[in-house]
């Protein structure tokens, strides 16, 4: 598989890599060389650190009151 270096440095992991190692944005790596080949690592963060802004804006309680009342909702349904 082939990649290309940009002007600026960069280069574009594959999406058949990024998919099969689960990469995600903002995923930070350990850079080094090693036998004259460039060795990346992706770090796995804290536990904050990966939750960090993945539910910004989402209204979790009343999503779970929602389930809550589908819950009872479904329970009432069943009782005799």
């Amino acid at each position: 598989m082939l990649t290309r270096l940009s002007s600026k440095g960069q280069l574009v992991i594959p999406k058949v890599i990024r998919e099969a190692l689960d990469l995600q944005i903002g995923t930070q790596f350990q850079v080094r060389v090693g036998d004259g080949k460039i060795i990346l690592e992706p770090l796995s963060g804290s536990t904050i650190d990966v939750l960090y802004g993945k539910y910004a804006g989402a209204d979790l309680v009343d999503e779970l009151e929602a389930e809550h009342r589908r819950e009872i909702h479904d329970e009432d349904a069943v009782r005799p």
